[in-house]
């Protein structure tokens, strides 16, 4: 039950940005292999001058971060394969992988409040945190 949020700094059309979230989510599920119907992304838009990137950077009107607060408790190859596939699927809608930062935030179980306000731990979440 990972929860996402994708920040970009221009504007895409309606439907790229659905492709955006949807390519996340693909990683996530490929990945961390949670159910498809597991869907918990959002997409925040900046205006350019709000989203400071390092002068370098070949398109900074690509730059893109990715945040995931998730459990605890993913192998480093899984969190490894989730890198990658989020860049990979990215990478097919036009933004550059060099253009996109990753941060995972992992919780235990017990600081997460589900299903009516019970704590994660307490609840069978229906898919294996420990891949």
């Amino acid at each position: 039950m990972p929860r996402a949020t994708v920040e970009v700094r221009r504007s895409y059309a309606a439907e790229e940005e659905v492709a955006i979230l949807d390519a996340v989510h693909a990683a996530l599920v490929a990945a961390f292999r949670i159910p498809e119907q597991d869907k918990h992304l959002r997409l925040v838009v900046h205006e350019p001058h709000r989203f400071a990137v390092p002068p370098t950077l070949d398109q900074p009107d690509r730059a893109t971060l990715v945040t995931i607060d998730c459990f605890a408790g993913r192998s480093l190859g899984a969190k490894r394969a989730l890198y990658s596939e989020i860049v990979t699927r990215l990478d097919a809608l036009g933004i550059p992988p060099g253009c996109v930062s990753i941060l995972l935030r992992e919780s235990p179980l017990e600081d997460w409040g589900i299903s009516g306000g019970q704590a994660a731990c307490d609840v069978e979440l229906g898919f294996e945190v420990r891949v």
